[in-house]
């Protein structure tokens, strides 16, 4: 095939040498957030064929079509296993690790069904009800704990242990090829999908077996950096590439 055509949200600009990958017209949309470990060899065989249009736009045309999807609710859920439990998802390929659930001070206050089933700033699911000598506040999930398979919880959505200002992420891609000069100031990042640009800092550095690895300093502290997912580089409405978080 010459070209391969995607329903994503994104868009691209050529020039002789380089494909860039944009953001979506649509900023509801948008999903180059998803597509930051491509490169710009492989853009060049994509077409975005939407990304020039808004959502209701792109309804619009699916009806004139006649097709069924026009007035499709939008899918909330992973695209690649639909719409059901993600609990569920997970227990036919993780075995669960039950243990305990702690406050920040060593506290045992519960007990938690395995790690895998809950994120960095959690709320729904953490299965704490009234705690004896603990004010009526909902609790959050703080960190994970994998060497002693503990989760740590704290009251408050605003909890301060939810917020840091650094993070160090691995496996940088640049779409480009190169990476950017980490000096200019308009490169921005977020930390997950619909999150607006952030303004940071990026350091190159390595990691313990010498590979790759970038330190970001926001300016502004994030609320709930997540080990795993991914952090996404962005310069106006360009995208740089991205990486993923370590710690």
């Amino acid at each position: 095939a010459d070209y391969i055509a995607t329903g994503h949200y994104a868009r691209l600009e050529k020039n002789q040498t380089q494909t860039f990958l944009l953001k979506g017209l649509d900023n509801n949309k948008d999903q180059s957030y998803f597509l930051h470990a491509l490169s710009h060899r492989q853009l060049k065989h994509a077409l975005f064929p939407i990304g020039e249009l808004l959502k209701p736009k792109v309804r619009a045309i699916a009806k004139q079509a006649g097709l069924p999807t026009h007035n499709k609710k939008d899918s909330t859920g992973i695209c690649f296993i639909g719409e059901r439990k993600f609990n569920r998802f997970l227990e036919e390929y993780l075995p669960a690790r039950p243990g305990n659930i702690e406050t920040e001070d060593g506290k045992v206050i519960g007990r938690h069904n395995g790690l895998m089933y809950y994120t960095i700033g959690q709320r729904k699911g953490i299965g704490l009800g009234g705690i004896k000598n603990a004010p009526e506040q909902p609790w959050f999930t703080l960190e994970k704990n994998l060497t002693r398979n503990v989760l740590i919880v704290g009251q408050g959505s605003d909890h301060p242990a939810l917020y840091k200002s650094q993070l160090h992420c691995i496996k940088p891609n640049w779409i480009s090829g190169s990476a950017p000069d980490f000096r200019r100031t308009d490169i921005r990042a977020k930390i997950r999908y619909r999150q607006d640009d952030q303004a940071c800092k990026i350091t190159a550095s390595k990691d313990q077996q010498e590979e790759p690895s970038l330190q970001i300093d926001f300016e502004q502290p994030q609320r709930a950096i997540t080990a795993g997912q991914s952090i996404v580089f962005y310069q106006g409405e360009i995208c740089l590439g991205g990486a993923i978080i370590r710690s």
